[in-house]
């Protein structure tokens, strides 16, 4: 039996389930001795297995604990801990009362964090507040209404049988990443989040034995459904990173066999070999070698065209030393065992998707949004195109509306907007979800053009998409982050962050200090960074070159309000943060050209 009719005999299996709780429910009966998840004892230096019998534990004595507070059906519970078990064992817990689970990002800044608990109402009929571990020895004692997880669940008695929970209910109030604005609670019901979980196992067919690295943040529904409740239903082992700091080593640790990522894990990965390979003139040729010839032999398989004329038996003949040499180094860092690396959440790069996929990384785009569950189309293992983000799942819908925008239609589409009839109005046309992107279909296959809002258009009334220009520059290695800015101006501009040991190469090429903090915005840096922008956005139109650049070494991230939680540029947060910089930068091109 192959994976994929292993995947359908699975989604058959659990075809009567019809909430969340039964799922795991069914998961325990099914398979109650297996390994559920791996988490880092640091004590050990080693991952430990817990098992579905004892998750179940866990949840039932968490379901106790919050049986006490005699909570409505429907209340929020709003999550705020890095994955692990307590985080799902309280997310499991909720579901099965009927309880509404509302999922933040341990690492978002309070100003945010403070928002969600009071839109969601949270807040307002805030009852118990329940943080990860006791007070240190010594320290202040926790404040009234404030209980520690273990002495919390402690006190709890036997498993409560669990109130009604009818398919339709809400099974969570996920907070979009608001990279425009103040973010929106998606309503997701459990046949919304079940449905797409059924259609994601046929696509991308994990099995019994696969092995995922978590690390995305539960608070962003790719995660949920893809990194949590798709290895549930597939019977697969998830093992928690300990942090992103430590990821590569975690990827050689417990060597996944499934990753859930977003292209900037790709991205990272891919500049930290160039930069080392711009060191060593032959093996870079001989990684260029590596992954091109890797490349034409994928499109081959994958019956795609070859763009060059090179013999496919040159390049059978030459695949195991190459692959010895090179690709297999490679595939090491992701820990050697890779079978699917589902990347979604936004575009990845072409180049990278070539070398990845060249070198024998299993990369399948995808595309989804929080509103739909989140998937809706992916590539699949033996149907996989690049160049698009593949087919749509089954039983999901898509078409092409009003300039060019790509609307979908289908169980796992949200129910609305939390408390914003308008808005969820206004997010659909005729009963289809409008997706803010443009697309073409072809042969079935979806391709991404570029976000309908996120066009800049200068004072002289061009149009350009800022994210195309954003990743011709990141192909630079000394470029760690870049926003492209200039709407309503008479050029376009970019602040960009410099990777640090590309940083101390320029530096040292100046003659500056890399260490002191005035070297960075010397005249001469600027000069330098805007010639390797216009290296890498020379194939634009002359009027979307960047044409002034702001420089800095500090790193945007969801802690400083930059960035979203899966790492999107808050557009509306950069232009405040920049205010001062932009200003001053037009200001004195426009003395410069009057």
């Amino acid at each position: 039996m192959n994976v994929y009719s292993r995947a359908e005999a699975e989604a058959a299996a659990f075809h009567d389930v019809r909430t969340l709780a039964e799922l795991f429910a069914w998961r325990v009966r099914k398979s109650p001795d297996a390994a559920a998840y791996l988490c880092f004892d640091a004590a050990a230096d080693d991952w430990v297995p817990v098992t579905w019998r004892a998750m179940a534990r866990q949840v039932d004595a968490v379901a106790s604990a919050l049986t006490r507070l005699a909570l409505p059906h429907g209340a929020r519970i709003a999550i705020l801990l890095p994955n692990g078990v307590q985080a799902l064992s309280v997310d499991l817990a909720a579901l099965a009362l009927g309880c509404v689970p509302v999922p933040m990002h341990a690492l978002d800044n309070p100003a945010s964090i403070a928002y969600i608990l009071a839109d969601s109402d949270a807040l307002p009929a805030l009852r118990q507040v329940i943080v990860a571990e006791r007070a240190a020895p010594g320290g202040a004692p926790l404040l009234d209404g404030v209980a520690a997880f273990e002495d919390w669940v402690a006190g709890g008695g036997p498993a409560p049988a669990g109130g009604k929970v009818l398919a339709d209910d809400l099974a969570a109030l996920v907070y979009t990443s608001g990279t425009t604005g103040r973010p929106k609670g998606v309503m997701l019901s459990h046949r919304n989040v079940l449905e797409n979980v059924k259609a994601t196992l046929l696509r991308v067919a994990p099995q019994g034995d696969d092995l995922f690295l978590s690390f995305l943040p539960l608070s962003h529904t790719f995660e949920r459904t893809a990194g949590y409740y798709l290895p549930m239903a597939a019977g697969s082992t998830v093992a928690f990173a300990r942090s992103t700091a430590l990821l590569a080593e975690d990827f050689r640790r417990v060597r996944p066999t499934v990753l859930i990522s977003v292209p900037r894990i790709y991205e990272r990965a891919y500049l930290t070999m160039r930069s080392t390979l711009d060191k060593a003139p032959l093996q870079e040729w001989l990684f260029d070698r590596a992954w091109s010839t890797g490349w034409r032999r994928f499109c081959r398989r994958q019956r795609l065209p070859v763009q060059d004329r090179t013999p496919a038996w040159l390049d059978e003949l030459v695949w195991p030393f190459l692959d010895r040499a090179v690709a297999g180094r490679v595939r090491a860092q992701f820990g050697g065992r890779l079978r699917a690396a589902v990347s979604g959440g936004a575009a990845l790069q072409p180049a990278i998707a070539h070398c990845f996929l060249g070198l024998g990384i299993p990369l399948l785009q995808g595309y989804g949004m929080t509103e739909t569950s989140p998937v809706v189309a992916v590539n699949g293992l033996n149907d996989n195109d690049p160049a698009t983000i593949g087919r749509p799942l089954s039983g999901v819908e898509v078409r092409i509306g009003e300039n060019r925008e790509l609307q979908v239609r289908g169980p796992g589409v949200m129910r609305g907007y939390w408390k914003r009839e308008p808005e969820t109005r206004a997010a659909f046309a005729d009963g289809w979800l409008r997706t803010g992107d443009q697309a073409d279909i072809v042969d079935g296959r979806i391709r991404i053009l570029g976000r309908i809002k996120e066009i800049l258009v200068t004072s002289t009334g061009e149009k350009i998409a800022p994210a195309d220009l954003e990743q011709a520059i990141l192909a630079d290695p000394l470029f760690e982050q870049a926003w492209v800015f200039g709407e309503g101006r008479t050029f376009l501009a970019c602040a960009v962050v410099l990777e640090r040991t590309g940083w101390a190469a320029l530096a040292a090429s100046l003659n500056l200090d890399p260490g002191a903090p005035e070297s960075v915005q010397a005249p001469a840096v600027s000069a330098a960074v805007l010639r390797r922008i216009a290296e890498r956005t020379r194939s634009f139109p002359y009027y979307a070159q960047p044409r002034a650049v702001i420089v800095s070494l500090a790193p945007w991230t969801a802690e400083n309000t930059l960035l979203t939680p899966t790492l999107k540029l808050k557009r509306l947060n950069l232009a405040s943060h920049f205010a001062d910089e932009i200003a001053a930068l037009y200001q004195r091109r426009e003395k410069r050209t009057s």
